[in-house]
């Protein structure tokens, strides 16, 4: 085993005189499968092309776009594991000073928008090479979508960044076919049916006459394609249009969001004036889980690339290193998720067998200690389809399989992960196995019996188990897709129940998302009151990000649902959200002022005794301020 090429020389080594492909990240390189650059490239290479990868390039000049000389093939382009803007802004618009995925953590070795910076500089470097854009960030705005930072409707990425193609999901099957057509000699111009990826279609014969009507019936006039709202339909070019704009901004979305599946999911066409449009194949097939397995099992490092040792390493391997990636997709189908929109909602999950061979290798690990941090996925205990219609049929386009309660035709059953928990527990030198990629307790609490919290406790968790209830206002819980509060309690007090009886001092951490839309300032104090009520003092408090491709960020630009047309509060004014934040945390002492103002503004100060007890105490005794007693995130 060994790293890609990052250098002319790494590329001479291997008797390599010119690259099929250079692949271009904004990430530092880490060969590792949590990381897309290294699954795309290894897959690639396993096919037998060539392929260089240029990690963090100079994007002020395009000296480091020529480091390998022209590509035969392509540059293949991503910004990284995250989208670049999110990367670089906290949801109040600062600049964040840390980058875990930079060597040493650095920020600052990526641009703003990095596909389509990257993009031009690789089409100045060799005009005539094709280009074609991936990852989250390529993925999730391959449409025209609501950009948080510019606060407006952008063009489809593949536009802006003027790519050949775009390749949408998860795209190693993808890759592998446009790899094969252009090495056959079609021009990537000339490659438009491969599924999962997006291209450019021009009605050259505008000026001859053909209408755009006529274009668009002789290309998309058939049944299995869907033509949606058009960019000037879905932009606000003057306050009179915002209204419409935003109805059909939901419209698109929701066309999108029935049209995302391999099955029954049909070729979507979004115009953007009388000659360009952007243009969707269906997505691909979900990989078997015989694919799954030669994917992860292609020879990875499993680490940063030894040139950054000098900077102290990358951070982002620390989390994942000693973690196996056991499944794809998530069923989940909470708002605020973008996997719903990248990898799907249909599960596919990794064979046990091929699950314990990856364990044995990291056991085999000069540094392993004998704890394997998670075996997982998007969820963890989500192993398979969530039934059967869906291998047959597809995902269902008008209803969801755990919300606002789990489906009657879900095959619920932990029988078969919890047989890979066991058997990767009992290997040699593995001393814990922790799952840390989250669970749906719902999905659990519907389960047959309690064999798997069972274990769970007994075996997974040290200390602490992370949950994300994000909520208990059944309103906000609504438009977040999540289940209710009493279903939380239900699982707080089964997972309570079952440590007791084993004898095993364990807590929950609690997850919550304040500014979600939908969520108003009575909303903010209720879920203050059942947090003082309950005990729980949540570890973390995420305020709603407006992301790409996210169900929760349509609401948050049309202040409307989608699914039904019905109106959504939402919070937008920078003090109200703070004032909602720090209604999580009212037992800081640096939040008070602030959530005095918020219960004021809410009409309810008859519970500021209640939620600032002891800083009243302290303002007129002039006593110290009692603190929390217990760990944070525990429950009390």
């Amino acid at each position: 085993m060994s790293f890609l090429p990052m250098t002319i020389e790494d590329m001479k080594e291997r008797g390599w005189h010119q690259p099929d492909f250079v692949l271009i990240t904004g990430d530092a390189y880490v060969d590792h499968p949590s990381f897309g650059t290294a699954i795309i490239s290894r897959v690639l290479v396993s096919r037998g092309y060539k392929v260089a990868v240029l990690a963090q390039p100079d994007w002020r000049k395009t000296d480091d776009f020529k480091r390998f000389g022209r590509p035969r093939l392509g540059f293949l382009i991503n910004a990284g594991n995250v989208d670049s803007m999110v990367n670089h802004f906290s949801v109040f618009k600062h600049r964040r000073k840390t980058d875990s995925y930079s060597p040493g953590g650095r920020a600052g070795n990526r641009p703003d928008r990095a596909v389509i910076v990257y993009s031009g500089r690789a089409r100045e470097a060799y005009r005539d090479v094709p280009v074609i854009i991936g990852g989250i960030e390529a993925s999730l705005r391959r449409f025209a979508h609501y950009d948080y930072w510019d606060d407006k409707v952008r063009r489809s990425v593949l536009l802006d960044a003027k790519a050949d193609l775009l390749i949408y999901g998860m795209g190693e099957r993808a890759v592998v076919e446009i790899a094969e057509a252009l090495d056959s000699g079609i021009e990537a111009k000339d490659i438009s049916w491969i599924r999962g990826t997006v291209y450019r279609s021009v009605n050259a014969q505008h000026k001859a006459g053909m209408t755009a009507e006529q274009f668009e019936k002789e290309l998309f006039g058939d049944k299995d394609t869907v033509v949606l709202p058009s960019y000037q339909d879905i932009s606000v070019s003057g306050k009179s249009d915002e209204e419409k704009a935003k109805k059909n901004y939901c419209r698109s979305f929701l066309l999108q969001y029935q049209n995302n599946d391999s099955i029954s999911g049909k070729r979507l066409v979004e115009k953007y004036d009388e000659t360009v449009y952007v243009v969707q194949n269906p997505p691909q097939e979900p990989l078997t889980t015989e694919e799954l397995d030669d994917v992860y099992e292609l020879p990875y490092e499993g680490t940063y690339h030894p040139s950054y040792e000098k900077d102290g390493g990358v951070p982002a391997i620390e989390e994942v290193k000693f973690s196996i990636i056991a499944n794809r997709g998530c069923f989940g189908g909470c708002s605020f998720c973008a996997l719903t929109y990248h990898q799907g909602r249909e599960v596919r999950g990794r064979s046990r067998a091929s699950v314990v061979r990856e364990a044995v290798r990291l056991t085999e690990r000069k540094d392993f200690k004998g704890y394997i941090h998670d075996i997982g996925g998007p969820t963890a205990n989500f192993r398979k389809p969530a039934c059967r219609k869906q291998q047959k049929s597809g995902v269902c386009s008008n209803k969801d399989c755990l919300y606002p309660k789990p489906c009657s035709q879900m095959d619920i059953d932990h029988t078969e992960y919890l047989e890979l928990l066991r058997e990767v527990r009992s290997l040699d030198k593995v001393k814990k196995v922790f799952i840390r990629s989250g669970i749906r307790y719902d999905y659990l609490l519907a389960g047959k019996d309690d064999q798997f919290i069972e274990e769970l406790c007994r075996h997974h968790v040290s200390g602490t188990l992370k949950v994300a209830p994000e909520h208990v206002s059944d309103r906000v819980l609504a438009k977040m897709r999540k289940p209710s509060k009493e279903v939380f309690l239900a699982f707080d007090k089964k997972y309570r129940e079952t440590n007791e009886r084993l004898g095993l001092k364990q807590y929950l951490i609690p997850y919550f998302i304040s500014s979600h839309p939908g969520s108003t300032l009575d909303d903010a104090v209720e879920l203050a009151l059942f947090l003082k009520k309950n005990g729980f003092v949540p570890d973390q408090v995420q305020d709603f990000y407006p992301t790409p491709g996210t169900l929760s960020t349509c609401m948050y630009y049309t202040e409307r649902d989608p699914f039904t047309g019905e109106r959504v509060s939402v919070p937008k004014d920078l003090e109200e959200k703070k004032m909602q934040r720090a209604l999580m945390h009212f037992n800081k002492p640096e939040n008070r002022e602030l959530v005095r103002k918020a219960l004021q503004k809410a009409k309810r100060e008859d519970l500021i005794p209640v939620l600032l007890g002891s800083f009243e105490k302290r303002s007129h005794q002039g006593k110290p301020v009692e603190k929390n007693k217990g760990k944070v995130g525990k429950r009390r």
